[in-house]
């Protein structure tokens, strides 16, 4: 069974309890405060696993919980770490926000590992509340709480290009025959429920991966028919190939079917719909036996319709072979005119958001390396899990320093723009 879409809930461990206890030995009378620490709670932990293609198990598995830290113990004894819990999912998943289905990390590119959830620090025994005036405290921290969280994950298909059309315009038939994809085919709408993906082996070229995004429909954008189901799979391709039938096999206009299936691209992410495609004009085999009538160019009227608006027009014969090499080519050329990285959607949404205090720190200026030096450990937790290369996770961390006052306390300090502030290793050029 092919899956692309799951919902689930995780829960991190919460932290061990610190613990009250007094040393309670032969020959010591009055002794000290011995509490020891609650252990940390564990992470839950998403990682990229090669040999998932899938995500059908989280139909039968909806719930993930770490396990919780162990309470302190007399005799400074710490509490037993939480372990983490490590959910496996398959490259190119995005894991989104349950409600407000915004992404919160893509499991693509370079991105295989991350921590989605922090443990919850373990509590203070009373050990550590001892003062020259307190000698004796009676009370210890608790542990953090556990943080969850409902998910949506989504399988998109990681593919440089993506086939679309309408049913039974020979998607399949083409994929077939220009990889090693082997989908089922028959003579009916949506056959292909699942989407294909082959890889295309290029003679003295690079070659690439391509995608058969199941046919789609008008109104499939609003969620008519099958065809919603699949377009987020052709949100990473850099280009599309649109195939139609020139022999109009089944009675519909070829340029009408283009301009159709263009404008549902166009509804459901015109983003999607600004990218580059080429037209592979389909069942040239067929366009005799048709009796075309007043259409008999109907590969002239195509290339008349769209070659003027820059978009390539490649008849061919899925069946045959006939200009297929040609098209593979084409593409593979515009290919290497596209930026090669892969497309990685950005984080919009921080669970951390929910607990942004900066907490304890310091704002200190080093004379001797002529830099302003921010710590605390809040802020060190907010570095690790922040992509600051992502402009908005870059402008979530600026205004997370500017709610908890730290950029007020470096102007208070006297630092003017351009000046360098060092966060745990990070550099950073000061500007208002």
């Amino acid at each position: 069974m092919f899956a692309d879409r799951a919902k689930i809930y995780i829960k991190s461990g919460k932290g061990g309890d610190g613990h009250v206890s007094f040393r309670r030995e032969k020959y010591v009378p009055n002794g000290g405060p011995d509490g020891g620490d609650g252990g940390d709670g564990g992470s839950v932990i998403f990682e990229v696993d090669d040999g998932l293609n899938t995500l059908v198990d989280f139909r039968h598995i909806r719930k993930y919980a770490a396990e919780n830290g162990g309470n302190g113990d007399k005799k400074n004894c710490r509490g037993k770490n939480g372990a983490d819990i490590i959910i496996k999912v398959p490259y190119g998943t995005v894991i989104k926000e349950g409600e407000s289905g915004k992404v919160i990390t893509d499991m693509s590119g370079e991105n295989r590992r991350v921590v989605l959830l922090t443990g919850g620090k373990g509590g203070n025994g009373n050990q550590h509340y001892a003062t020259s005036t307190m000698q004796a405290p009676k009370y210890a921290q608790p542990g953090q709480e556990a943080k969850e969280l409902e998910l949506q994950l989504e399988l998109k298909v990681i593919a440089d290009v993506g086939l679309v059309g309408f049913p039974n315009v020979g998607k399949s038939t083409f994929l077939s025959r220009v990889t090693n994809a082997r989908p089922k085919i028959a003579n009916y709408h949506f056959t292909t429920l699942n989407p294909n993906l082959g890889v295309v082996d290029l003679e003295e070229a690079k070659g690439f991966v391509i995608a058969d995004i199941p046919g789609l429909i008008e109104g499939a954008s609003e969620g008519v028919g099958l065809g919603h189901e699949f377009l987020r799979h052709i949100e990473r391709t850099k280009l599309m190939i649109h195939i139609v039938d020139a022999a109009s096999t089944e009675g519909r206009d070829p340029i009408e079917d283009i301009y159709a299936i263009n404008k549902e691209l166009e509804a459901y992410n015109p983003e999607i719909a600004a990218r580059p495609q080429v037209i592979a004009a389909n069942k040239t085999d067929m366009i005799g036996a048709m009796g075309m009538g007043i259409h008999e160019d109907p590969i002239g009227r195509i290339k008349a319709e769209f070659e003027p608006k820059g978009i390539q027009v490649f008849p061919i014969s899925a069946i045959t072979g006939q200009g297929v090499r040609e098209l593979l080519y084409a593409v593979n050329n515009l290919l290497e005119r596209l930026d090669d990285k892969p497309i990685v959607f950005e984080q919009e949404y921080f669970p951390e958001m929910q607990q942004e205090e900066a907490g304890p720190h310091t704002v200190v200026y080093d004379e001797k390396k002529d830099e302003y030096v921010v710590e605390g450990p809040r802020i060190e937790k907010m570095l690790g899990y922040t992509n600051l290369e992502s402009e908005k996770g870059f402008t979530f961390f600026q205004n997370f320093l500017k709610k908890n006052g730290i950029l007020k306390e470096l102007e208070e300090l006297g630092i003017q723009e351009g000046d360098t502030v060092r966060m745990y290793g990070l550099s950073f050029d000061y500007y208002k």
